[in-house]
């Protein structure tokens, strides 16, 4: 019988890519965590979930620009536009304007003159689309506290605490 066996290499550190760390390595760990959890909460299955257990007549695509629009820009400089939008989504412009197409059809997005340049667009969402983000937020919120259910109240003020410190260092 064949047993497996850790590697225990030294930890690369940060700025020693291409390494392959071992298993006990706190940044392999926490990358192995990452492709995890976004394999398990990608958008679409949250977004798919969402929509059946709210009831809600929207696509997973259309959900993902209206969590979008409803995120709002970036700066305070900036305004909320179909670029945007797409950049968010990782898709190109022209997918881009094609789904807040179906958004604005779908009556969850509207377009409206900017404020600052009357040619350009801005979008913002519609009271429907307020109430299908609301939707998809208590379906994410259930599914995270399902996850959390065995923690203690401190354990989930740390993870949180962590988490926001680790997105806030990610460069966009």
């Amino acid at each position: 019988m064949l047993k497996a066996h850790k590697c225990r290499a030294q930890s690369p550190g940060l700025d020693s890519p291409g390494v392959n760390p071992g298993p006990d390595d706190p940044l392999a760990a926490v990358e192995r965590g990452m492709v995890r959890l976004r394999r398990g909460m990608a958008r679409r299955r949250l977004g798919k979930a969402a929509i059946r257990e709210h009831n809600l007549p929207v696509d997973v695509q259309v959900l993902h620009v209206v969590d979008a629009v409803d995120e709002g820009p970036d700066r305070p400089d900036q305004e909320m536009n179909v670029g945007l939008v797409a950049e968010r989504l990782g898709v190109d412009p022209s997918r881009g304007s094609r789904i807040v197409a179906e958004a604005v059809k779908a009556g969850y997005v509207r377009r409206v003159a900017s404020q600052r340049d009357g040619r350009r667009i801005r979008l913002e969402l519609t009271d429907a689309g307020r109430e299908v983000v609301e939707a998809a937020r208590r379906a994410r919120h259930t599914y995270i506290a399902q996850t959390m259910k065995d923690w203690t109240d401190e354990e989930r003020r740390q993870f949180a605490a962590l988490l926001t410190r680790f997105v806030e260092g990610h460069p966009d």
